[in-house]
């Protein structure tokens, strides 16, 4: 399941869902927790289960409401034939469990939103346990301050401040140790596509292999910063091909510099991407 972008649309606007699913996103998140309001749900629920009936070239993610929210059963019915959930709230693999229990055997995969509670940054290296039921792991910085008192995640500049740069982090290594996607947080500047680009671009080079987004007007960019270019590609190619080489090396020079094992798996990792 490739996912460079990851667009949000609320699922009770239907009529945003076609435009959503022709952004070039490679995911479309109809979403049924924070974007509907409570009088809205049940005819949020209705539109995803319509929506979901019908073939599509993009693949559907179904935001539900956390799972003790009391309307886990109502969500999971209307999310049927979706290709992957997204679940908020989690404090860690229990979560997921959870989920999987209520859903059945037949679960598709699961995206966890690994960082909206305070106990769940406590967690984060534990999803390692419930790999194969997850098709990511991702983030956000508007819950968890809410949750503790803070004023705010972000400096005036727009940049992190130190303890939600701290949870970003326990974040992508949490997906890395459970050899999981790891899906950077939106940008909320819906017109600051400069500064979209340059967030984007900073969470490619940290590891992250995606993003949400949450208007289609960002889509572009985030595909963008999350595909690996030529350069980078033809590069992979040569250190996959080195090493095929000469299997028995631990150590190779590729053009005038040495390559080893960390290089081959970061090659192959930019490969399987494409």
């Amino acid at each position: 399941m490739r996912l460079r972008s990851l667009l949000f649309v609320p699922a009770d606007r239907p009529e945003r869902f076609a435009k959503a699913a022709a952004s070039g996103a490679d995911a479309i998140i109809l979403d049924l927790e924070d974007s509907v309001a409570l009088s809205r749900k049940a005819v949020a629920r209705e539109a995803v289960r319509a929506a979901l009936q019908d073939r599509a070239d993009v693949v559907r993610m179904v935001r539900i409401n956390p799972v003790d929210s009391g309307w886990l059963d109502d969500d999971l019915a209307a999310a049927r034939g979706a290709d992957a959930i997204m679940l908020p709230k989690a404090t860690g693999p229990a979560t997921v469990v959870a989920l999987v229990e209520a859903y059945g055997d037949d679960c598709p995969p699961i995206l966890p939103i690994a960082t909206e509670v305070p106990a769940a940054i406590f967690t984060l290296g534990e999803y390692v346990r419930v790999k194969d039921r997850l098709c990511g792991l991702t983030w956000g910085a508007e819950d968890l301050p809410a949750a503790i008192g803070a004023a705010t995640s972000r400096e005036d500049d727009g940049s992190y401040t130190e303890p939600y740069k701290l949870v970003r982090s326990l974040l992508l290594f949490g997906a890395q140790a459970a050899d999981v996607a790891a899906i950077e947080t939106v940008y909320p500047a819906i017109a600051d596509i400069d500064g979209l680009a340059a967030y984007a671009a900073r969470g490619s080079r940290d590891g992250f292999t995606g993003m949400m987004a949450i208007h289609p007007s960002q889509v572009a960019t985030i595909n963008a910063a999350f595909t690996p270019d030529a350069a980078t590609v033809a590069h992979a190619h040569a250190v996959v091909a080195a090493f095929a080489a000469a299997p028995e090396a631990g150590a190779l020079q590729l053009d005038g510099r040495m390559i080893d094992a960390p290089h081959l798996r970061q090659a192959r990792a930019i490969l399987a991407r494409l």
